[in-house]
């Protein structure tokens, strides 16, 4: 069975592949100061709830925005797995060409996200994944990573608005009932939602005009499934895009090495 691990700022996602079934994800708050018994503690845990062990895990591959947290990480497939694990970077074989001006800038989440969705729609594509920022990543007709484009998260957004602005509360996102408030929750909450809502419309629209040919638009992370239906151009979520990719960069790893 093969574990991929997506580090993000916020959370740190665990799913367990056994050949191309995703058997089980686990979420965890990413914490830099855990150590890799500690993060072995709690993978122990959750394969056990499942009635899993392990030592069952044949290969590991990792891909992190957070690089505090990669070691521990990896000292957990080494030391606690007993496999060295693959790790998403800039000479990774991923099988899809890079475009950026730096290609070691683009996050490695960035470029997982565009090679699940290329291996799944074969057309050119825009990729949005709403986690702590919100990334849109364009890929062309022929398979290639062109850039995108990057915006706050909906969280950091509200928090922003939460921190800054004194008089004002604490907010749950959410979709309120009107766009026209009628108290300062709701207000904000409108304000938040469908001002995102066009943010994301927004980008995904230039982006279109600029690729101009008709681009698929797929959608993960977080908070997609609470965007995505009031989205005048999100086609499809899937909140498992990135260990998609990962089991596939796993799987073109190997068989160039």
């Amino acid at each position: 069975m093969l574990l991929a691990i997506d580090i993000g700022n916020t959370n740190t996602v665990f799913g367990l592949y056994r050949g191309e079934t995703l058997l089980r994800t686990w979420r965890l708050q990413t914490d830099r100061t855990r150590t890799a018994d500690e993060w072995a503690l709690a993978v122990h845990g959750l394969f056990a709830m499942a009635g899993l062990h392990p030592g069952e895990v044949t290969g590991a591959i990792i891909a992190s925005v957070v690089p505090p947290v990669l070691p521990a990480i990896a000292a957990l497939c080494r030391e606690h797995l007993k496999l060295e694990p693959c790790v998403v970077g800039a000479e990774t074989p991923t099988g899809m060409p890079i475009r950026y001006d730096n290609p070691r800038e683009v996050g490695a989440d960035r470029i997982v996200n565009a090679v699940a969705a290329y291996a799944r729609k074969r057309r050119s594509l825009i990729v949005i994944d709403f986690g702590t920022a919100t990334t849109f990543d364009a890929i062309s007709a022929r398979g290639e990573y062109l850039g995108g484009a990057i915006a706050p998260g909906l969280g950091i957004s509200a928090e922003a608005l939460w921190q800054r602005a004194s008089k004002l509360p604490r907010v749950e996102i959410a979709r309120p009932p009107r766009s026209i408030a009628g108290n300062t929750v709701h207000s904000m909450q409108a304000g938040l939602f469908y001002g995102y809502v066009g943010l994301v419309d927004g980008i995904v629209g230039r982006m279109q005009e600029e690729l101009g040919d008709d681009p698929a638009v797929l959608a993960t992370g977080g908070l997609a499934g609470l965007i995505a239906p009031h989205s005048t151009t999100i086609n499809e979520v899937d909140p498992d895009l990135t260990l998609e990719g990962l089991r596939l960069i796993f799987e073109r790893s190997r068989a160039a090495s």
